[in-house]
């Protein structure tokens, strides 16, 4: 009795913080969702209807009708393919330069380690407004491309959903970087000595060794990167513009210019229940490959 009352208080911090921060924050966000506009925006706290995840999918039209409405679902299809391709450049990117840093010596790691995280120290708002400096027309790339005679017009990148994967690419790099970088540090080395022992060459030791063995550090860093680049806001607002909205800039719309609170609420679960789907697929296909 007097162990399960030490185990609670001991737990109790813990779950209260999850409760107050996590748990309370979405139980409100459901009761908003389910509650109706107001007039002049907000809520009415006394009225509940199901309207708000109606509208993700349908319309009214001039006879009252509900039509089927896509263009939500175009913004979330856009959303995903943004986020997918942003995982898989700084996968391609972030893997080659962790692989370099695990194989240096201790020493130049720790300093490594510490360049990667620099950006860190600067406001991802100013980082953003720098790519603007950088990928507008007559910027430093577009004037830097018409010098050397690569280009005879303007580059017309910004603005556009391959700008909004630059930013979200140099935002979420070191999220990237750093996990398989910790899978990489810990690898025994003798297991790639041993291949190649045995005859394997350069590529067939990374295929069949070092690759398996930092999976876990790739996938937590695709997670790391896919979930927050689904939902991001100030890259695809500020490089993507309106003709490329995603879904962070769509759930923002709602709650500030369209004052339209539970169909924010609701564009947010429907996120949510994306997000927690694609996980407990990613974590049912681990456990099947794990059991002997």
């Amino acid at each position: 009795m007097m162990a399960r009352l030490r185990r609670a208080g001991l737990l109790a911090p813990s779950v209260l913080a999850i409760g107050v921060l996590l748990i309370a924050p979405l139980a409100l966000m459901a009761y908003v969702s389910t509650l109706e506009r107001g007039p002049t925006g907000g809520v009415i706290w006394t009225q509940h209807t199901a309207d708000a995840y109606v509208q993700f999918l349908f319309e009214r039209d001039l006879s009252d009708r509900l039509v089927v409405n896509t263009d939500y679902l175009h913004i979330f299809g856009r959303s995903i393919v943004v986020a997918a391709i942003t995982t898989a450049v700084t996968l391609a990117v972030a893997f080659p330069m962790a692989l370099w840093m695990a194989f240096q010596p201790p020493g130049q790691r720790l300093l490594l380690v510490f360049l990667v995280t620099i950006p860190f120290w600067t406001n991802i708002l100013v980082r953003n407004y720098a790519w603007i400096l950088l990928l507008r027309n007559d910027g430093v790339i577009d004037w830097l491309l018409a010098r050397v005679g690569l280009t005879g017009q303007h580059i017309d990148v910004l603005y556009t959903p391959f700008a909004t994967t630059i930013g979200l690419t140099y935002s979420f790099l070191p999220y990237m970087v750093l996990p398989i970088y910790v899978s990489l540090e810990k690898l025994d080395r003798r297991l790639i000595e041993a291949a190649f022992d045995l005859g394997a060459n350069r590529w067939h030791a990374f295929r069949r060794v070092i690759l398996p063995l930092s999976m876990p550090g790739v996938v937590g860093g695709a997670i790391l990167v896919f979930v927050p680049g689904l939902g991001a806001f100030i890259s695809p607002e500020l490089l993507g513009g309106a003709k490329s909205m995603m879904i962070g800039s769509l759930i923002q719309q709602q709650f500030g210019q369209s004052r339209n609170w539970p169909f924010g609420a609701a564009l947010s679960f429907v996120l949510l229940v994306l997000v927690l789907l694609a996980l407990s697929a990613h974590a049912a296909r681990y456990r099947r490959e794990a059991r002997p």
